[in-house]
């Protein structure tokens, strides 16, 4: 079993170790370590709208129940039975009613995990059960937060609380909600669902890697990009091109969109603009946010145009375009990655169209421009394998002096945040190791 010294020698600044890509070790420590001490993406909450609703997912490889209960309050439970760790819940989603009831013995919990009811209770009399773990019924996670509508958790019951753990990151959470004319979110159905037979940081990487679209992106982009123009630039664009000719757009355009780091891991790119910044008005919308915060509030909040926030350990957020995707984790080189999007509630209706459609045209099985960073991640994993060089380079616009205590904005096409997110890594994996 490594060290907390040798995870710690696995990133030395410029470079990172292959191993934390292809190892099983390494993976079934980040299990361990990495997922249960940091704050993780459960769930929106309303997802979960009416007591008793549920909705089931994992938290690193730790299989969770987020659900309403009868007090309103939203619990996060660790979905198995205190008898024989039987799943409770196997739907993704559901409405259990006032109690949750095991199918193998029928022991029955209330929604907020206390045991309810065992058959033949009196076999248990004198015999110590109550003092048992069994008792409690099931296991809450160890610290569950609703940040405006978005549901996080820590596994551990120590740890960073959640405010020192994200800090101004949250603005970026706060700017998607804030576009709401109610100052809510709603989810718009299921996730788009799509399996990556590679590791789950490679994705994570990407969404702040700015020097990929304009290459990777050619043969799709490039492509629409090249058709149009043969067609004499027609104006109007129609809204599948306003999203699909910025990832062509050139380095200068990176370069200058910025990037920010917040500490523990957490950055956006699109500082100054992004290529979300000009698409076309939709009627009505800006009346509908000038009458609900001001006409100056309403503007501050849509000259924001962030691009990709990225939230350690795995999940990503559009502001602009109200979606977020989930990448988890199922094995050192195996990751589900879901594509939720939002309704912004008193928007008009023209806004989760186009967020709609993003989300078929970027990110779904059936994606002109999802595939072509698929090929890359699984080109990147096999290529890992090769004893030919130990070490992937992150070292873009580095410096000697990087302090990821600190806030930053830097040059668009940096790899910092890359290198904070590794930082992050390492403080968080070892944070509850031996010798640490």
């Amino acid at each position: 079993m490594r060290t907390a010294s040798e995870i710690t020698a696995m990133f030395t600044g410029p470079q990172v170790h292959r191993d934390v890509y292809t190892s099983p070790e390494i993976y079934r420590l980040e299990m361990k370590h990495l997922f249960a001490n940091t704050w993780v993406f459960v769930g929106h909450e309303s997802q979960t709208p009416n007591k008793g609703d549920y909705f089931t997912t994992q938290i690193g490889d730790q299989p969770v129940i987020q659900v309403r209960h009868s007090d309103g309050e939203i619990y996060v439970l660790f979905n198995r039975c205190p008898h024989k760790g039987t799943k409770i819940a196997i739907d993704r989603e559901g409405n259990t009613g006032k109690f949750f009831r095991c199918p193998y013995h029928a022991w029955s919990f209330k929604t907020n995990g206390c045991l309810l009811a065992i058959p033949l209770k009196k076999g248990y009399e004198d015999t110590g059960f109550s003092e048992s773990e069994s008792a409690k019924g099931m296991t809450p996670v160890g610290a569950v937060r609703n940040y405006r509508g978005f549901v996080f958790a820590r596994l551990a019951p120590e740890g960073i609380g959640f405010e020192d753990y994200f800090g101004d990151s949250l603005s970026s959470i706060d700017n998607m909600v804030d576009r709401s004319p109610e100052g809510r979110l709603e989810i718009a159905g299921p996730p788009l669902r799509y399996m990556h037979k590679c590791n789950w940081k490679m994705l994570v990487e990407n969404q702040t890697d700015t020097c990929h679209p304009m290459v990777a992106h050619e043969s799709s982009a490039g492509t629409a990009v090249n058709i149009w123009e043969e067609m004499g630039n027609p104006e109007p664009r129609p809204p599948a091109m306003e999203i699909i000719a910025p990832f062509m757009s050139p380095y200068e355009f990176f370069e200058k969109m910025g990037i920010r780091t917040w500490p523990n891991g957490h950055g956006h790119t699109g500082v100054h603009h992004s290529i979300h910044s000009d698409y076309s008005a939709i009627p009505g919308y800006f009346d509908a946010l000038s009458e609900a915060y001001g006409e100056e509030r309403a503007k501050s909040i849509l000259d924001e145009n962030r691009h990709n926030t990225v939230y350690f350990p795995n999940i990503m957020i559009k502001g602009p375009i109200q979606q977020l995707r989930n990448f988890i984790p199922l094995g050192p080189d195996k990751t589900l990655v879901e594509s939720y999007i939002y309704r912004l509630v008193g928007a008009p209706d023209q806004l989760l169209a186009r967020t709609a459609m993003y989300n078929r045209m970027i990110n779904a099985p059936t994606s002109i421009v999802g595939h072509d960073d698929l090929e890359m991640y699984e080109r990147a994993q096999e290529g890992l394998m090769s004893n030919g060089m130990e070490w992937v380079n992150v070292q873009r616009l580095r410096t000697e002096a990087e302090d990821f205590s600190q806030e930053t904005v830097e040059n668009g096409t940096t790899e910092r945040q890359m290198r904070n997110q590794f930082d992050a890594w390492v403080k968080f994996m070892t944070v509850s190791m031996e010798g640490a």
